[in-house]
Formats: structure tokens, sequence, C-alpha cells
């Protein structure tokens, strides 16, 4: 299995929180994880993203469909986006986009074997593979900032 975890890219400040959306910096950030991402996705790939305008606004670079998940919204536990993935039961590729501090603690998780506050910048992509024992390895990490020095 594979999963692919990307923060929301740059938001706007302000309430509610559901509503904020993406920045100008935030929309060419989202633009350029997805061209980078795109091209390198599994095909049978399942896209997750929280229910927020942001997130939803990041996963839209894509232009690939995707599922809503209040499993990934913001405040949810590490282990709620995993179950949302299908961690334990499935096989399928899972991309999530979502939201700090959760991801970095999924991460976290599944590297270090528990929980911590990793931090994630905006817009960033960290992509695992786990196998069959749930052993996960780092595929890749990239930043919008890294894509842009191109």
């Amino acid at each position: 299995m594979e999963l692919v975890l990307w923060r929301h890219a740059e938001a706007e400040d302000g309430k509610p929180d559901d509503q904020r959306a993406l920045t100008e910096k935030g929309r060419r950030q989202a633009a350029l994880v997805a061209k980078w991402l795109k091209p390198h996705l599994p095909a049978d790939l399942r896209i997750l993203a929280s229910p927020t305008l942001r997130t939803r606004q990041t996963a839209d670079a894509l232009k690939l469909a995707y599922d809503l998940c209040d499993q990934v919204a913001p405040g949810v536990e590490a282990r709620d986006v995993l179950a949302a993935a299908g961690f334990s039961q499935g096989r399928q590729d899972v991309l999530v986009v979502g939201h700090q501090p959760t991801l970095g603690r999924v991460a976290a998780l599944l590297l270090a074997g528990a929980e911590q506050d990793w931090s994630m910048k905006k817009g960033a992509v960290w992509w695992f593979d786990v196998n069959a024992q749930g052993e996960a390895t780092l595929l890749a990490a990239m930043t919008p900032g890294l894509l842009a020095r191109r």
C-alpha cells in the first residue's frame, strides 16, 4: 500500500475555519505540487480530502476525483486518518489531503511507532510505502518551496 499525505496549501486567516480559502500563494503551491504528484500517482489511487474549503481547493489542483472525508478533518486523531485510509484492511493506494498537526502525527506514527508533533510545511507531501506487516518506508518528501526552485 502506498499512502500519500498532502497538507493543504497556504490559506487565508479568519473564521469560520472550514471556509478559509487558499491565498494566491496557496493556489500556486497546490498547482506546483499537483504537477509533480500527478504523473507519479498509482492508477488505482483513492483520494480522501478533508471537507474544509482549503483542502478541497488543494485537491482540486490535481484535477482528479476525490471523496470528502470527515475522518481527515481538522482535529482528528492520527489513527482516524489511518482508519479512513483503510490502513489495516486494504491494500489500495490512498492520497489524503488534510491538516497539521494530524498529518505530522500520522507520519511519526508510521516511521517512529508513536505519535509525535512532527512539522509538515503547508502544501508539502510525504509519500510512504507500507508493507503487509504495517512497516512504513518514506519514499519521498516534497515541498512547494523546493519545487519552486526549479
